[in-house]
């Protein structure tokens, strides 16, 4: 199974920081964040690893070359960054069969594992890891719908009036279907192509996506702030 990590951003907010490096090679806890996403990939079964490239690309490729801990990785690059459907969809011939998705600023400790196994089970198109998040945050993001079972009916993007309070937490398990699905993707109003966008359509087309709901935590790295606040988790982890 491939492993995507979208990793191809400038990491603006993250500045001074990334004025001289990729975000992903900023260091939370002793090692770069795209080393918590490698290995948190390995650990739900990933043999190979994709990785999208964009600002500063060149230095992720000197930092871990052709193999990570005996893992092969292959690049690709998104040289303008549109939103995470075209990253994604940059992807698209890289990789082969069912594959997951993380957000290369995003360290987790969670049950990732348990949406693999969903996906598998219920032979959907798409499986998003979700989170249940206050009212007042689900109206900032884009919001999963959901039935009673865990199969998502709908993604709406920062509703006035949220019709659910579950948010998508940065990791995604997928079939090949989202490529031609992220292909169609229209530009949205902040002109990018969304993966919320992406997955609608596969929905609209009659394809099933399911949900599983975070058990742990995922913390995004947006702002230097983010990483002693992820440095504390993981701390507390540590000594539980």
């Amino acid at each position: 199974m491939d492993g995507v990590v979208l990793a191809a951003g400038e990491g603006t907010r993250m500045r001074p920081l990334t004025v001289d490096m990729p975000k992903g090679l900023v260091e939370v806890a002793g090692k770069p964040l795209l080393t918590h996403c490698f290995d948190t990939l390995l650990s739900v079964g990933v043999d190979r690893l994709v990785v999208v490239i964009g600002y500063r690309g060149d230095d992720i490729v000197a930092r871990y070359g052709e193999r990570y801990s005996d893992t092969p990785i292959a690049y690709v690059r998104q040289d303008d960054q549109l939103g995470l459907a075209h990253a994604l969809e940059q992807a698209r011939s890289a990789v082969d069969g069912t594959f997951v998705v993380l957000n290369g600023d995003n360290v987790c400790r969670a049950n990732l594992g348990d949406a693999v196994d969903r996906h598998r089970a219920t032979d959907a198109s798409a499986t998003l890891l979700v989170e249940d998040v206050s009212r007042a945050e689900a109206r900032t993001t884009g919001v999963v719908r959901t039935d009673d079972n865990g199969r998502v009916t709908g993604l709406i993007e920062k509703p006035s009036d949220p019709p659910s309070t579950l948010v998508t937490r940065g990791f995604f398990v997928f079939d090949p279907a989202i490529g031609h699905a992220c292909a169609l993707t229209q530009l949205s109003e902040r002109g990018e192509y969304e993966l919320p966008d992406a997955i609608d359509l596969l929905l609209r087309a009659g394809h099933r996506v399911e949900a599983v709901e975070l058990e742990g935590w995922c913390h995004n790295v947006n702002e230097p702030n983010d990483i002693n606040a992820v440095e504390q988790r993981l701390d507390e982890g540590m000594n539980r």
